[in-house]
């Protein structure tokens, strides 16, 4: 039984992160809901060892039929990377529980301007060119990455719309270029997680199989659907990352 629901699981979540991020929301609850006593350091490293596999394969996908922007990518990929790994150290020495409480107004925030501004990601018109836009997406990915490596919640849905407001990405181009970020931030977060021996292969090898296939059908619908669709999409995650983090930071929110 454990098998088919961290199996259904990842599935869902690949199917999620593939269009906007927050496969996290799906994957590490159930994680810890089916594994209550286990480490959470082994449970985060069987997320990070099945959604790797994800987040790598929606990259090509995507790459097949959005034209992706190579020389800015790949540094911002680069720096994201080793922020990653900088964050995952940073927080064996430094605990994230200010964070805690304060992420959940910053994905606030994150949905009212989204809402607000109605046409923003619609329509894809890159801001900046040649080394201002690689700089601008390096930092993205160093700030994010870091972020992820010591944190970590809504990393997906912070890359997707920092490429929409910053840069001026559409929707569907910012996910894709989240996708590749994302996925260098897992291998640098797997890895430390690999090295500290926090890594459950059994499980990895059947979930990551199930978040390839989550993920190729996400990528598929986004591809369809536009970035209209992946909008409407980014808008309900954000929504239920807002619930889940307040919920983890502040308890529930209305009486048992």
């Amino acid at each position: 039984m454990e098998w088919l629901i961290v199996s259904l699981a990842s599935l869902l979540a690949g199917f999620v992160d593939a269009m906007v991020g927050g496969g996290g929301l799906i994957m590490v609850p159930s994680l810890f809901a089916t594994f209550p006593t286990t480490h959470p350091a082994t449970l985060f490293g069987v997320n990070k060892g099945a959604s790797v596999w994800g987040t790598g394969m929606a990259t090509w996908r995507y790459s097949r039929q959005v034209q992706m922007r190579w020389s800015a990518l790949l540094p911002a990929a680069i720096g994201g990377l080793v922020a990653s790994f900088s964050g995952a150290w940073c927080v064996t020495v430094v605990s994230p529980d200010a964070l805690r409480r304060v992420l959940p107004a910053v994905l606030l925030a994150v949905l009212v301007y989204t809402l607000a501004k109605k046409d923003m990601g619609r329509v894809h018109a890159p801001r900046y060119s040649g080394r201002t836009e690689a700089l601008a997406a390096t930092a993205i990915g160093v700030v994010i990455g870091f972020y992820d490596g010591f944190f970590g919640p809504g990393t997906g849905s912070f890359f997707v719309f920092l490429f929409v407001r910053w840069l001026g990405y559409d929707f569907l181009n910012a996910s894709a270029s989240a996708k590749l970020l994302n996925t260098a931030t897992n291998v640098s977060a797997l890895a430390l997680f690999v090295a500290k021996g926090h890594i459950w292969w059994h499980f990895v090898a059947v979930m990551a199989v199930a978040n390839v296939l989550g993920s190729l059908l996400g990528t598929h619908i986004a591809l369809k659907h536009g970035a209209g669709f992946v909008r409407g999409v980014f808008v309900v995650v954000v929504a239920a990352l807002i619930l889940k983090t307040g919920h983890d930071a502040f308890g529930p929110f209305w009486p048992d």
